[in-house]
């Protein structure tokens, strides 16, 4: 199934539908009002929504055309927000710039933060900061959303609480995390709201690309224009989605409609270009002893998007300006 949300008078938007080439939707509202909701009660309205997903696509149902400047992100808000650091290329990279090795531990703990999750950004929505000098970075990632998460779950069974998956862009102010980390506290001014990709699909839409928790598609990663990085999502992911969330809920239940982000992908190829700013900087560091690429400027445009094997789009793109609130 694929799922986005509708903006309307409500703060959670409006479910629907949407069919397989993200070109029509049909209102689900009579089965769940919001996509929290279907996740609240998955295991009773999940197969009912999956016969209006399947009458959707054979155009057996009511119907309008989809357009994603009307979509908020597919949850709105959501009770949690954990984003992970799986790929240890980027890891390693961006401690190497820097003279520092990478703990051993690294490779069996993963790295996770909590960000805000009280207002995320729709795909289309802008990037908005007060200045250019606080380093504004894109970093683009894949996500899933939960059920509910039992505490102490073992990573073998942890697989079944996997409802969704969709796109990130967890956006950085790198300029302002220096700071904030050396208060050893974690982030907070550093790190602005997230957005998200217009459409969450279920792991049975991925065909043979979902295998072991990892999604084997390619992370294609555009900025004004020009194509910077597709990254392999599946290939050097040190901890599948399964570990990631035996590791959150290793002392917590996690609630249903908990996202948990892979972290910026990134392959040990650097053929495959980068999914961030920093990442390039960093490489630019090590050969050459500084860093040649600025952040992102006021009317930059970044856009992300995954393409399966027939070069369809899967969750649709996130494609953003940088704008000045000022």
């Amino acid at each position: 199934m694929k799922f986005a949300t509708l903006k309307s008078t409500s703060r959670d938007g409006q479910l629907v539908v949407v069919n397989r080439s993200l070109t029509r939707a049909a209102f689900a509202d009579s089965i769940a009002p919001t996509l929290q909701a279907a996740l609240d009660d998955w295991e009773k309205l999940s197969p009912v929504l999956d016969d209006l997903y399947q009458r959707l696509n054979a155009g057996h149902c009511d119907d309008f055309e989809l357009d994603a400047d009307n979509l908020t992100a597919p949850l709105p808000r959501a009770y949690q927000w954990l984003d992970g650091s799986a790929y240890l290329s980027h890891v390693r990279r961006v401690r190497h710039a820097r003279g520092a090795e990478m703990p051993p531990s690294f490779l069996h703990d993963p790295l996770m933060y909590q960000g805000g999750s009280d207002c995320f950004l729709a795909a289309n929505d802008p990037i908005v900061a007060a200045n250019e000098e606080w380093g504004i970075d894109f970093e683009a990632e894949v996500a899933v959303i939960t059920g509910d998460v039992p505490i102490g779950v073992e990573t073998v069974d942890a697989k079944r609480f996997i409802k969704l998956l969709l796109l990130v862009n967890d956006i950085s102010l790198r300029n302002l995390i220096p700071n904030e980390l050396a208060k050893g506290f974690g982030f907070v001014n550093g790190k602005p709201s997230s957005a998200f990709s217009p459409v969450a699909v279920t792991p049975d839409e991925l065909g043979d690309a979902w295998q072991e928790c990892k999604l084997n598609f390619p992370l294609r990663v555009t900025w004004n224009g020009s194509l910077c990085g597709q990254a392999n999502a599946g290939d050097d992911m040190q901890f599948n989605f399964a570990e990631l969330i035996s590791h959150a809920a290793k002392t917590r239940r996690l609630a249903a409609g908990t996202i948990i982000g892979s972290g910026t992908v990134s392959n040990n190829d650097v053929d495959n270009g980068y999914s961030c700013i920093v990442e390039k900087r960093v490489l630019e560091i090590i050969e050459n002893g500084e860093a040649s690429t600025e952040f992102m400027r006021f009317g930059d445009r970044i856009k992300i998007e995954m393409l399966d094997e027939n070069g369809d789009s899967i969750f649709g793109a996130i494609d953003q300006r940088v704008q000045s609130c000022a």
